[in-house]
């Protein structure tokens, strides 16, 4: 892998982070965070779109009119959350009940409409594709370690298993429930 390959593979994860630094995709960043769980389906779900729609809008900027490219960039995001959500309700389908609207509005993601817009529509389709990837997983880091945090303080537990003893339990804990509320 080339420098510059690499450079737009990891930039986003530490250096411009979108979330941490950018500000954005913060809704969903605190709306699907309540369990690990969920939180890794989302990341998943996001990565992959991200990473896709920035290859295929990539793949077909040269042949989209510029008055119609954020046009066709939805579009083209659009179907990929579609997949990803049928793929979703196929595998998972009980985590895609969890996840519910919040799948769809990935379509609206500030980070995969930016990275289109300013990525993907000036550079070939794989260096696209890494920067969909890298933005991707830059949102999973931040995403990760709120859902870490979210689900340890706020039930005890993480994927479920209990790693501090509740108080209701007999153990020391007390739960905080409004760590897991929703914004």
């Amino acid at each position: 892998m080339s420098v510059d390959a690499k450079k737009t593979l990891i930039s986003p994860i530490f250096d411009n982070n979108p979330i941490a630094l950018q500000i954005l995709g913060i809704c969903s960043a605190l709306a699907v965070t309540s369990s690990l769980q969920t939180t890794i389906v989302m990341c998943i779900a996001l990565t992959a779109v991200c990473a896709f729609s920035n290859m295929f809008v990539s793949m077909v900027r040269k042949q989209v009119p510029n008055s119609i490219r954020i046009i066709v960039q939805m579009i083209i995001i659009a179907s990929l959350v579609i997949v990803v959500d049928q793929i979703l309700k196929a595998v998972a389908y009980d985590i895609s009940k969890q996840l519910s609207v919040f799948v769809g509005l990935i379509i609206t993601n500030c980070i995969v409409m930016g990275r289109a817009e300013a990525f993907a529509m000036k550079n070939p389709p794989w260096p696209s594709f890494l920067d969909g990837v890298g933005n991707g997983l830059g949102y999973s880091v931040v995403l990760l370690a709120v859902g870490f945090f979210r689900e340890l303080f706020g039930a005890g537990k993480l994927f479920g298993y209990e790693v501090f003893s509740l108080s209701t339990e007999g153990g020391w804990y007390v739960a905080n429930g409004m760590m897991l509320l929703p914004p």
